[in-house]
């Protein structure tokens, strides 16, 4: 096979690696298919189905509506399934039978497609239960805000029943949750109101410490897309960009070779660059390009790029000595990834396989074959 068949089988999708994909993909599309199959459920006049006859109006638009809160968990799940996470694993399995009793619960023909396509998501989704191993890691500031939510929607609700006798509108834990709610959010319809003292008090308790636990999620929610934002000005990558790294290539370094290489990368391929040249950071960035700014033979950007989790090291500068580093680094940190390397000198070619190369192209020895093949015809490998 020659040099450059090599680099292209080197950045071809593995199969295996489509697995993962193929079950996010599907969860986002019973996540969707819940979603609109709910709303249409709920804007029908009448529900006309085989099932239709033995099932009350109000279970099926019941139905519909959970289905629209369903979907949007399993688009949360599909998210965590592209992080890897088992949490999101366990969540999805939990979900696609509760998708599936939904849709037969609507018995509406829209809801044929979404209790057949759940049905035959479960079995991928458990088939591929080893690919997603992450456990969940929260932050202090997202868990502090994830037990506030909670909190003041519990004092609230418990809260609001036990005074419901002084509340108008108030009679269920429903309505008591529902006034919670619309207090805590500030957007207070006026239908159910304090009528007592007391009451009004504990209304008031209940919209300062909804709104600051509110402010506290947004804080734990925008804070982050912010931190990416000026992150990527600098050239620097974020946590959350970190989790999301898995089986991309990573290119070590840039060199005269680094422009052709990811033009020549597919399109929707995940890949990472590893430059310490700082002119070049904004530019690439700029061009939504994932770029880490750093040393490319030091453990710490290439621990922070993901090589643990990388299917394939690019290493193309225009120093020989700087990518034996480089490939040595990677080759420490990941003994079993993909290293392909390319030597300016062809000399270097079998100092760069002794530094941990798998692969190591001679830009000078490809272009004179290719001048050579060229110039007599194309000649049998």
């Amino acid at each position: 096979m020659s040099p450059s068949l090599r680099l292209r089988d080197s950045l071809s999708v593995d199969p295996d690696s489509l697995a993962p994909r193929v079950t996010v993909g599907l969860t986002i599309a019973v996540a969707l298919l819940s979603i609109v199959t709910g709303v249409a459920n709920i804007s029908a006049q009448s529900v006309v189905g085989p099932l239709a006859e033995f099932i009350p109006v109000g279970v099926q638009r019941t139905a519909g509506f959970t289905g629209v809160l369903t979907g949007f968990l399993m688009l949360a799940s599909a998210l965590g399934l592209r992080r890897g996470l088992r949490v999101a694993w366990f969540s999805t399995i939990a979900l696609l039978p509760l998708t599936a009793v939904q849709g037969l619960l609507q018995s509406s023909p829209l809801s044929l497609p979404l209790v057949v396509l759940s049905v035959l998501s479960l079995p991928g989704v458990v088939y591929n239960r080893s690919r997603f191993t992450r456990s969940l890691s929260l932050s202090t500031s997202q868990l502090a805000a994830l037990f506030a939510i909670v909190g003041v929607q519990v004092y609230g609700t418990v809260g609001t029943y036990a005074l419901r006798e002084e509340f108008a509108s108030v009679e269920t834990l429903v309505d008591a949750f529902y006034y919670t709610l619309v207090t805590a959010s500030t957007v207070g319809y006026g239908d159910a109101t304090p009528l007592t003292q007391v009451a009004r008090l504990f209304g008031m308790s209940v919209v300062v410490f909804g709104t600051a636990s509110f402010a506290l999620a947004l804080g734990t929610l925008l804070g982050p897309l912010l931190e990416a934002r000026f992150a990527r000005a600098l050239g620097r990558m974020t946590d959350r960009n970190y989790d999301l790294l898995e089986n991309h290539v990573l290119i070590l370094g840039w060199g005269e070779l680094t422009e052709a290489i990811l033009e020549e990368i597919e399109p929707g391929e995940s890949y990472v660059l590893v430059t310490e040249e700082t002119d070049r950071v904004a530019r690439l960035a700029d061009r939504d390009i994932e770029v880490l700014m750093g040393n490319p033979s030091d453990e710490a950007p290439l621990r922070s790029a993901g090589i643990e989790h990388a299917r394939t090291v690019l290493v193309a500068t225009n120093d020989d000595g700087d990518d034996a580093l480089a490939v040595l680094t990677a080759r420490e940190l990941n003994p079993d990834v993909r290293i392909v390397a390319a030597a300016t000198n062809r000399e270097n070619v079998p100092k760069l396989r002794r530094a941990g190369a798998d692969s190591v192209i001679s830009p000078i020895a490809l272009g004179a074959r290719m001048l050579v093949d060229a110039s007599f015809g194309d000649r049998a490998e």
